[in-house]
């Protein structure tokens, strides 16, 4: 699940990359996006295995409810992350929200135990609120972390998370 807000105009905001992972995954392996209720949905073969890659069409803060019918155990959330540096990839299994409220709310209906994919955005500057900050256009270094955390996620998929953890939770 690849988090973000719906409408135009945030889909190139910084709190908007894990849904352009999604839309990049899409894009790599032929998926088409289908409407459903609470999301988009896209069916895809990663390797061997057939997945479907979701957005939520809910608000960030109402990602869980977007979730009904899934279990934390198959699941995969790619979203921005204030406390990594603008563009660095990491993958993490379980924790908590981080002040994060789509986290907030799918831990809230699944528990925690699911695997992350965080894109790094970077802390606001000095005077800039959290909402503003997330809210607004990504720089370069987001954006181009785009392919690299996809490429995290097919490892989660096709390896596992521990050999994903090995290969992007390095520092460069």
């Amino acid at each position: 699940m690849g988090l973000g807000n719906p409408g135009r105009c945030y889909e190139r905001t910084r709190h908007n990359v894990g849904a352009l992972v999604a839309d990049e995954l899409a894009r790599r392996h032929g998926g088409s996006w289908r409407k459903r209720k609470r999301t988009e949905d896209a069916p895809v073969n990663l390797g061997s295995k057939e997945v479907a890659l979701l957005k939520p069409t809910t608000f960030m803060n109402n990602s869980g409810s977007a979730l009904a019918g899934y279990g934390a155990g198959d699941l995969i959330v790619v979203h921005d992350d204030l406390d990594l540096p603008p563009g660095d990839v990491r993958v993490k299994v379980g924790g908590g929200a981080g002040g994060h409220n789509g986290l907030r709310s799918i831990i809230g209906r699944l528990g925690s135990d699911f695997v992350r994919v965080r894109v790094g955005i970077g802390r606001p500057p000095v005077g800039v609120g959290v909402t503003d900050y997330v809210l607004s256009r990504m720089d370069a270094a987001v954006r181009d972390a785009v392919p690299r955390a996809a490429d995290a996620v097919e490892a989660v998929v096709e390896d596992s998370p521990e050999a994903a953890m090995n290969r992007f939770n390095v520092r460069t």
